[in-house]
């Protein structure tokens, strides 16, 4: 999937050299000046490389701590689509129906750690395995294994996944293979972390309930 293009007006207004996350948000809520943007609407403009562009966005709210997990579906379903091998997304309703807050976007821009603005120094153009339509299945799948770890409940889950899901799907975006790469990798350790926190608690759960009953 190709990166974001960008006009020579965009250019010229954010630098070339922006970090990679805050350029991708500046240029969303450029081309969406109203108060919330829907993903519906995103979805359309970004075509092909829209799937990144969602995933990326859904993601970033799970790094900010108390915020709630309802974003997993959406990530689910796109995750399945781009799996299967979809190009583009294909939104149902109560999903493409669902906004963003102008407002809150550009917050997101801020909300990544500092592990996540280091990487973002080495992100450019790199074509390979990853960026190929193999390479757009595995990251579904892998999504998709992220957004089971965002709706299932357990302590410090959520964070590990989203945070690597965050670099593949800024891979995808940037087109970017080294970073897919590594992306994957984060997104495979957190994942089967959190299963393993999860697979405790509910260890710990039926344990208790064998003794009480």
């Amino acid at each position: 999937m190709d990166g974001l293009s960008k006009s020579p007006e965009e250019a010229a207004t954010h630098g070339s050299d922006a970090a990679p996350i805050s350029r991708i948000i500046q240029e969303v809520v450029t081309r969406f000046p109203g108060e919330r943007i829907s993903l519906a609407d995103m979805a359309e403009v970004f075509g092909d490389r829209a799937f990144g562009l969602l995933i990326l966005l859904l993601c970033l709210p799970s790094l900010i701590p108390g915020m709630a997990s309802v974003f997993g579906t959406p990530m689910l379903v796109l995750g399945v689509q781009m799996g299967m091998g979809r190009r583009t997304p294909k939104l149902p309703g109560f999903i493409a129906r669902q906004t963003i807050k102008r407002s809150d976007l550009l917050k997101l821009g801020g909300a990544d750690s500092k592990w996540l603005k280091r990487i973002e120094v080495y992100v450019k153009p790199r074509p390979g395995f990853f960026t190929g339509p193999t390479g757009d299945k595995l990251v579904g799948w892998l999504t998709v294994y992220t957004a089971l770890m965002l709706i299932l409940p357990g302590p410090g889950t959520n964070g590990p996944p989203a945070f690597g899901n965050i670099i593949m799907a800024l891979g995808v975006v940037e087109n970017d293979n080294r970073v897919i790469g590594l992306g994957a990798l984060a997104t495979l350790l957190g994942c089967i972390f959190a299963t393993g926190v999860i697979g405790a608690l509910l260890w710990v759960a039926f344990t208790a309930m064998g003794y009480v009953l």
